[in-house]
């Protein structure tokens, strides 16, 4: 059966549906147009290439080998090459001819682009078309694979549908974020505005109170005057009664003396006289029952005056009274108060005196420390720099680390202490190290580092195991154990250091990593509230903001020890709550690690607080150091000395000391806490190497 020639003519020149890119504009009736005769003519393309698909009723083959042949070769649609290539096609080998489809298509697909009009704006969209066609056709004729074909389609259309909703996101998300940053401008202003008018509204109650106070005064002294007054009246009204008493007395006597002196008195009428006189009598005797009655009735009423002179001073009796009662009361508290440090003093002074009578009878006589000015190196003025401010047991401990420091300067190699139980991981080693000989700085400086990276992990392994480990990091494992032994040596020695001191404490189990963190957490907390207390930012404080900084960091401390903590800040008895403090150099270390006078206090004081409240519990316990004591005992201890104890802190003082895990401790009132004792010595001695500090004030106990 001979194979039907290619109709190229069939594939007439039609006009394509334009496909508007974003941003472009093509008139409506040009595309009403095009799409109208896209449709008609597409249906006479799907006969045509339908009866050209396949020959004898199947496809072409076409091998997977001839893919180095390209699909669009520069040849003109219908041409004579084309016709004799297609009528040799049954000649060729099936394995390289192409399908006679497949060059119908490209023969279609080459004339369509030659006549496109590539100068318009929309041409990319244009040149797409033909192949958009292309896709129709092998949709509609490869009936097997359609469906899949057609969603591909599908979806091709639907992500160009999607893509001018992209931009509106887009552009949604923008209005957004900018609403979003007016809004917190907005809030930001409010916020601003309220702050000033609170400022305002703090600053007019202030002014209210004090006119409030100044009216109050301005009440009791206006009182005081009108008191003053009345009692002036009272006065003058009294002596204007008297007076006029007076007066009227003066008249009677006056017209008595002029009857008497006048010469035509005698010359009356005697019955008329006698008249008179009788009727004088019985005046007389009216007025003079009248004035008994009145002595009767009235000989016990006090005048009005005196009265309100007597109420005015019993008044001021009574208060004087009242604050001479409220005087008495203070000055018997303060006597009770007194009474108690009294006793307090008194068992102290007996302490005392016997401990000075041990130290008469054990001490030797004072050394003259003058005399190692000349042996320490640096000659006098290191040896006063050195043995400024300290006692003869802490000149001891200088004296035998300046010694020490020498004698471990000559030594070019330790000995191994070996691999025994009791030696510790990072030193267990059998044979001999190098001494590297470092300076006392880059050992604090190396010891700084390494509590830098151990603060930054996760404080799985033990301390020992983590140093070793960072000094492996550090130096290489070949040094890592001479820099261990090198390390462990100095901070032995050099006890008054606080690094070092610190560090070997760790090291050898003698406390926990959570004193250094705690302490160091005290230190920034300090730091942030006397930050927050310089409202100008200078980095200088009022002593008065340094004590109510200590006072509210730290409420529990006593009034003596904040004292002190004051004067170690640069407080001095002649200081004004005024005076300026530059608060960051009270955080200052020198190179060798050692804080200033403010930080050691603490760190002193937090020692001192830690043995007060372990002797507290001792003492409330009351039991000796080699008697066994129960967990509940201790339990109920530490909350009678601590109430303020939460039951997570207790829990952890009460693992510590009973070296239990916390997951294992009985609950209260349990039947095996009875079974789980210790002895009381090592039990405080666990509860040493720990954060113990007081949570809350100690219930006062009820006066008897």
């Amino acid at each position: 059966m001979a194979s039907p020639k290619p109709r190229c003519s069939s594939f007439a020149t039609t006009s394509r549906t334009h496909i508007q890119p974003s941003g472009v504009t093509v008139d409506d009736s040009y595309l009403t147009e095009a799409k109208s005769s896209q449709n008609r003519k597409f249906s006479q393309r799907q006969k045509t290439l339908s009866c050209q698909f396949s020959i004898g009723g199947h496809l072409s083959p076409w091998p997977t080998y001839t893919s180095g042949q390209t699909i669009l070769h520069n040849r003109k649609p219908c041409s004579y090459d084309y016709r004799k290539r297609a009528g040799s096609w049954q000649q060729q080998p099936l394995g390289t001819t192409k399908p006679r489809y497949l060059e119908q298509l490209e023969n279609y697909l080459r004339k369509e682009l030659l006549l496109l009009d590539l100068s318009t704006d929309s041409a990319q969209e244009l040149r797409l078309q033909p192949y958009r066609e292309i896709f129709e056709f092998f949709i509609e004729d490869f009936k097997t694979y359609k469906p899949l074909l057609s969603s591909i389609k599908h979806q091709r259309e639907k992500i160009r549908a999607l893509e001018p909703l992209k931009a509106k996101l887009v552009i949604v998300n923008e209005d957004c974020n900018e609403r979003i940053l007016a809004m917190r401008a907005e809030e930001r202003y409010e916020i601003s505005m309220l702050k000033k008018e609170k400022m305002n509204l703090l600053k007019l109650i202030d002014k209210k109170n004090e006119e409030k106070i100044s009216l109050q005064s301005e009440v009791s002294k206006l009182r005081k005057n009108l008191a003053e007054e009345y009692l002036h009246y009272l006065s003058e009204r009294d002596a204007r009664k008297i007076l006029i008493a007076d007066l009227n007395e003066l008249r009677y006597q006056r017209e008595d003396m002029s009857l008497a002196q006048s010469p035509g008195i005698w010359g009356e009428d005697p019955v008329k006289l006698t008249l008179a006189l009788k009727m004088t009598r019985q005046d007389l005797t009216r007025t003079q029952m009248e004035l008994n009655t009145m002595k009767a009735n009235f000989g016990d009423v006090v005048p009005r005056r005196d009265f309100e002179m007597q109420e005015k001073t019993n008044k001021d009796l009574q208060e004087q009274l009242d604050s001479l009662r409220g005087d008495y009361e203070e000055v018997c508290k303060e006597h009770e108060i007194l009474l108690q440090l009294h006793m307090t003093t008194l068992k102290e002074r007996d302490q005392f005196y016997s401990e000075l009578q041990e130290i008469q009878r054990t001490s030797t006589p004072r050394p003259d420390w003058t005399k190692c000015e000349d042996v320490v190196a640096g000659g006098p003025d290191r040896w006063q720099m050195l043995a400024e401010g300290k006692n003869s047991d802490q000149l001891v401990d200088v004296l035998l680390e300046e010694i020490g420091e020498g004698l471990l300067r000559e030594k070019d190699f330790f000995p191994g202490l070996g691999y025994g139980e009791a030696i510790p991981s990072f030193l267990r080693f059998d044979g001999i190290v190098e001494n590297k000989k470092p300076t006392k700085k880059d050992v604090v400086n190396l010891l700084k580092d390494a509590w830098k990276e151990r603060l930054v992990e996760e404080q799985k392994e033990k301390f020992p195991d983590f140093f070793f480990n960072f000094l492996e990091n550090r130096f290489g494992p070949g040094d890592a154990m001479a820099w261990a032994y090198t390390i462990f040596e100095n901070i032995k020695l050099f006890r008054s250091n606080e690094v070092m001191s610190q560090f070997y404490a760790l090291l050898m189990g003698k406390r926990s990593e959570s004193v250094y963190i705690k302490q160091k957490e005290t230190v920034v907390q300090l730091l942030k509230e006397m930050t927050n207390a310089d409202s100008q930012n200078e980095g200088l404080i009022t002593m008065e903001n340094l004590s109510t900084v200590l006072k509210s960091t730290f409420p529990f401390k006593k009034e003596e020890r904040i004292q002190e903590l004051m004067e170690a800040g640069g407080w001095h008895s002649n200081s004004s709550n005024a005076d300026l403090l530059n608060y960051h150099s009270l955080f200052i270390e020198d190179e060798e690690g050692q804080s200033m006078p403010f930080v050691q206090k603490l760190w002193e004081q937090y020692m001192d607080e830690k043995d007060e409240y372990l002797q507290e519990l001792k003492q409330e316990l009351g039991l000796e150091l080699h008697d066994k004591v129960t967990l509940p005992k201790v339990r109920e201890a530490l909350m009678n000395i601590d109430p303020g104890l939460d039951k997570q802190t207790l829990n952890s003082y009460l693992s510590q000391a009973f070296q239990l895990p916390m997951t294992e401790l009985p609950e209260e009132g349990e039947e095996k806490e009875e079974a789980i004792m210790e002895q009381l010595q090592i039990a405080l001695e666990q509860l040493q190497m720990i954060d113990l500090r007081r949570m809350g004030p100690r219930e006062q106990e009820p006066a008897s």
